[in-house]
């Protein structure tokens, strides 16, 4: 694959605003463990490599096991592995990064609302929306995880 542009140098003031939007989720009440959960499986979706190996890297360093990061792409059959709480925080994910197929399901929102209230399921939207766009960038551009 050829050598692609780096989007911060091309357009800076858009990855400055991506940034924000980094800046942004860090702020919210998900708990940190959540949000790399969230980064994960959007990026594995998405086929993202560069950023799967940058967010289960930093689930790790937030104490994130090795079985759990293996899991949770086949979350669905290893329910035991992740609480309801975190079943329905990939189940967003996985709807918002599929967002062609159906959309955010009326059942799945509303579980949500009843779970989290609106204030946190909007922050959990804004982390798999803000993760799909960086993997866009990341697909798009050919970027890869450095060895």
């Amino acid at each position: 694959m050829s050598t692609r542009f780096q989007m911060g140098k091309v357009q800076p003031e858009a990855y400055k605003a991506m940034n924000a939007l980094d800046t942004y989720i860090r702020t919210t009440s998900v708990d940190p463990i959540h949000r790399e959960m969230i980064k994960i499986r959007a990026s594995q979706i998405n086929g993202c490599a560069y950023c799967i190996n940058q967010h289960t890297h930093d689930a790790r360093k937030l104490g994130e096991t090795e079985q759990r990061i293996y899991l949770m792409s086949a979350w669905h059959e290893a329910p035991n592995v992740f609480t309801e709480e975190e079943q329905l925080i990939l189940a967003i994910t996985e709807e918002i990064t599929l967002i062609s197929e159906q959309g955010l399901s009326d059942e799945l929102y509303d579980q949500a609302i009843e779970v989290f209230g609106e204030e946190k399921t909007a922050q959990i939207i804004m982390i798999a929306i803000t993760i799909n766009a960086w993997n866009r960038i990341g697909v798009g551009l050919n970027m890869h995880p450095a060895l």
